[in-house]
């Protein structure tokens, strides 16, 4: 065997170790590492904050998985998996309760307890906190969790309380079928209450940060790094390997391939379009392609004339090729979407609506006939502003459905671009007609798609309320089984397909470039890869 092919052996043989067990560095028998241990991973985006609580997207979550660490972690088999809870035990799928490790502390030496998760979550759904996630907790059916992040009630009323330092108990108003895995998502990892108090909003930047995981933040330069090191008090430090992490902010995807080449990059954030081909020809072994429960679409303002109208919505939907989009624009696994969820997707499946199937020309003339309804025609077209952020492959799509309306139906469409913040902030502060988004799961149900469009959600920036949708959601959060649930997943789909207020163009697929040194890469279906999953070979 040569050299690369005894690499790429230990590199599959660490895939493999570290996908049959838990979420640390397994390191194969025989393989040898290299001196230094540290990993670059370009990130895509510079991170809007580092608080847990104050985010939504993977750009920030990607770095919060690796700086702190929850009550559990869902396993690549889909188990659960104890982390800062060591186990738990609960009574009617209503009241949990969580047993902590012993002797966890917080990146600075101080002891963490159960109180510490009380008060991070009660600051999750307090309104004062504005956070994108406040509705996360009543998702979950923890008591009274709706009513705080409402205003109705105060935060100390959670249904979550602190049995003593080392015993958490929390209390759901019904069962929630798919609770464990929510309860694995970054937005409920404690924070520490002490930084906080201390140190306001600047709590996580690196000279107070104070962190949980198996990295703990140390330099941040904004636009072009921040950079972790290795927690020594980590309770799971014994199975860590990489002391050093930088994550890198490159939105230009053009410039993270040619760093990635220049040696500069171990990891990129994502492959571009117009070079996919190429480097699976010239690099294949270091080209990643991964399944990712993940749909991307354009969001309505349905707030705002005309897109208070949901028959300009569909035709808008109807009249895009998405098959075109996906084989033709993409062309790296990417499937044509219909539903906002997933075709499939936590033992649930979803049909599309009917005019998916229809020919593309009966498609065409029926969204004509809803626009001509609406009031919109060739004498008094239909024209709007389109807005996503700065990235090539976001543009890239823009143009392709921009160019298609127009072709289709006459629309004239302006395209603008922002900033990952900035149109963060526009989206939520409603300053928009339609913009680009996507979905990445939280956890591996429909609801994690469908409560966005729920009203009153702390995601719901499409403005969208429909009582017989919200109540579909209800009935699957109380359904015994998956079937059921997929019933009632069904009904909610069919009025998104009905009403749109948002058109899916593609559920995605995650494309990286990996250096054949890195050992332990392992993206999972929500998007994910931990540094503390990784170790370096030699080379």
């Amino acid at each position: 065997m040569n050299q690369h092919s005894r690499l790429m052996a230990l590199l599959a043989a660490g895939i493999a170790a570290a996908c049959s067990g838990a979420y640390a560095a397994t390191v194969p028998q025989g393989a040898a590492l290299a001196q230094k241990q540290e990993l670059v991973r370009n990130n895509g985006s510079e991170p809007a904050s580092l608080d847990p609580h104050k985010v939504e997207s993977d750009v920030e979550f990607n770095i919060i998985s690796d700086v702190f660490e929850g009550l559990v972690a869902v396993k690549r088999d889909g188990s659960i998996e104890p982390r800062l809870a060591e186990k738990w035990d609960n009574q009617n799928n209503t009241v949990w309760t969580f047993h902590l490790r012993k002797g966890i502390t917080w990146s600075d030496g101080e002891p963490m307890t159960a109180e510490d998760i009380v008060w991070s979550w009660q600051r999750l759904v307090d309104p004062k906190t504005v956070s994108p996630y406040a509705s996360y907790p009543a998702n979950m059916n923890i008591e009274n969790a709706a009513d705080i992040a409402n205003g109705k009630k105060p935060p100390s009323s959670l249904g979550v309380k602190a049995l003593d330092d080392n015993t958490v108990q929390v209390t759901l108003t019904q069962p929630t079928a798919a609770f464990l895995s929510m309860l694995a998502h970054p937005s409920l990892v404690p924070i520490d209450k002490t930084a906080v108090q201390r140190f306001g909003d600047k709590w996580a930047r690196p000279e107070h940060f104070v962190g949980s995981g198996a990295y703990k933040v140390v330099d941040w330069v904004v636009n072009e790094k921040v950079v972790g090191e290795r927690n020594k008090r980590y309770w799971d430090d014994a199975h860590t390997v990489i002391n050093k992490v930088t994550w890198l902010p490159i939105s230009s995807e053009t410039a993270d391939v040619n760093r990635y080449k220049a040696g500069e990059i171990d990891i990129t954030n994502t492959i571009p379009i117009n070079q996919f081909a190429q480097l699976k020809k010239t690099l294949p072994e270091e080209v990643h392609v991964s399944p990712l429960l993940a749909t991307y679409y354009y969001e309505f303002n349905t707030s705002r004339p005309p897109f208070n109208d949901a028959r300009v919505r569909r035709a808008l939907n109807m009249a895009l090729d998405k098959d075109i989009i996906a084989d033709k624009v993409l062309a790296q696994g990417q499937r044509p979407a219909w539903v906002l969820s997933q075709p499939e997707i936590g033992g649930a499946k979803i049909a599309p609506p009917d005019y998916a199937s229809w020919p593309r020309e009966k498609r065409i003339a029926e969204a004509k006939k809803l626009l001509e309804a609406a009031g919109f025609n060739a004498q008094h077209p239909l024209q709007f502003n389109l807005l996503y952020n700065t990235m090539e492959s976001h543009q890239r799509i823009a143009i392709a459905a921009s160019s298609m309306w127009q072709k289709n139906l006459g629309v004239k469409v302006k395209l603008q671009n922002q900033e990952w913040k900035t149109m963060l902030d526009t989206k939520h502060t409603g300053n928009f007609e339609v913009v680009r988004y996507s979905w990445n799961a939280d956890y591996d149900d429909a609801s994690t798609f469908l409560n966005n469009f729920r009203t009153g959600d702390s995601q719901n920036t499409s403005r969208f309320s429909n009582a017989d949708y919200d109540n579909a959601l209800a009935n699957a959060a109380k359904a015994a089984d998956a079937a059921e649930r997929g019933k009632y997943y069904q009904q909610a789909e069919t009025i998104l397909t009905e009403e749109a207020p948002a058109i899916p163009l593609y559920h995605y697929v995650r494309t990286h470039l990996v250096k054949p040194w890195v050992g332990g890469f392992y993206s999972n279906n929500l998007g994910y890869f931990y540094t503390k999953d990784m170790y370096i070979l030699k080379h």
